[in-house]
């Protein structure tokens, strides 16, 4: 299933109107914020429809799953938008998330809980909020908001040291950047290790690079301990690959399109996350060039000044170009840059 889908729910008494556009969507709250109502009024459309006095318009079906029998239950849903409360705690089972990568269906999933066996996106965790009323009925019209937006800092960041996720092109490409920049730049060696080290280490100023397409579990922990701690700060572009594709340093009239429009594209039943996807496009697009990409073994060509500098200017307001007194060996230059020469 791909595409972006408007869900519009309502009765006499509440309105829900939200957007999903990937495969996993999170909805967090505490109680009494109306994450179960909203599941009850699926519930309830689906099986009395229009005489249950419940509105509900989306393209595709929107069904829940729950009870017991949940997986026989999944294995007969296709091509639809499937609702999980809380209260089924299949969902945060290893077993669920098996199960999941054999459909093609996108999932709202309320949850208290951060889920670890699933790879959902930062970008697509939402609360919901009453926002007035709405329309002559007096109807309470509940607003799903974002709870962990794209980070836009208002200041320059520049590290001391640079932790990245794992130890692919990624680390690869940092590492490299880093160490002509007299930065450390250390592999967290997975997602889950990030909170771990960040406890445990206090070295200046870190910035954490990680996929954001699939580090949705790791938020509220590494939130909360942002809260307490002024020396940590978060990037989370989509994927490195995303990094590389939006940089421009690949040439392709087609690129645009899947940049802008990824839910157009990434089909949920192939790709359980984004970062697949891009990683899929970007080897797609650079096979049989000089740019050719694997994930585990960075092509060279990727720190070349020319290319390294598109692809750091791309990350706003983070700088790696450290300007200082290192004149001796020639592999940083007078405004910090790395000497192509020297590559």
């Amino acid at each position: 299933m791909t595409g972006k889908y408007r869900i519009i729910i309502q009765n006499k008494r509440i309105r829900y109107d939200f957007e999903i556009k990937r495969n996993i969507t999170i909805i967090r709250g505490d109680s009494a914020t109306g994450k179960t109502v909203l599941v009850d009024m699926v519930r309830e459309y689906y099986e009395n429809g229009v005489e249950s006095g419940i509105k509900l318009q989306c393209n595709k079906s929107c069904v829940v799953l729950e009870g017991r029998n949940w997986k026989m239950q999944l294995a007969s849903i296709k091509n639809s938008i499937v609702f999980i409360d809380e209260v089924s705690g299949f969902v945060s089972s290893k077993d669920f998330a098996s199960e999941l990568q054999k459909t093609d269906n996108y999932y709202v999933i309320v949850t208290r809980e951060s889920l670890s066996t699933l790879p959902y996106s930062v970008n697509e965790i939402y609360g919901i909020r009453n926002s007035g009323k709405y329309g002559s009925l007096k109807q309470t019209y509940n607003e799903l908001y974002q709870l962990y937006g794209k980070g836009n800092f208002l200041n320059e960041v520049r590290p001391d040291t640079v932790l990245t996720e794992d130890a692919n092109s990624g680390y690869q490409f940092f590492y490299t950047i880093c160490k002509k920049r007299r930065l450390e730049c250390i592999s967290a060696k997975g997602k889950s290790n990030i909170f771990s080290y960040l406890t445990k280490h206090n070295v200046g100023k870190i910035l954490v690079i990680a996929d954001g397409a699939a580090f949705g579990a790791e938020m509220e922990k590494v939130i909360k301990l942002m809260e307490i701690r002024e020396d940590i700060v978060l990037y989370l572009p989509e994927s490195f690959e995303w990094l590389i594709l939006k940089s421009g340093v690949i040439h392709d009239s087609e690129l645009p399109a899947f940049l802008d429009a990824p839910y157009d594209y990434a089909e949920s039943s192939k790709y359980l996350s984004w970062e697949r996807y891009f990683t899929e496009l970007i080897v797609k697009k650079t096979q049989g060039t000089y740019l050719r990409y694997s994930k585990h073994i960075l092509n060279e060509v990727y720190v070349h000044i020319e290319i390294a500098d598109r692809i750091l200017e791309n990350m706003e307001n983070i700088n790696l170009y450290w300007k200082d007194s290192c004149h001796g060996d020639g592999d940083i230059l007078t405004d910090g840059r790395v000497s192509h020469d020297n590559v």
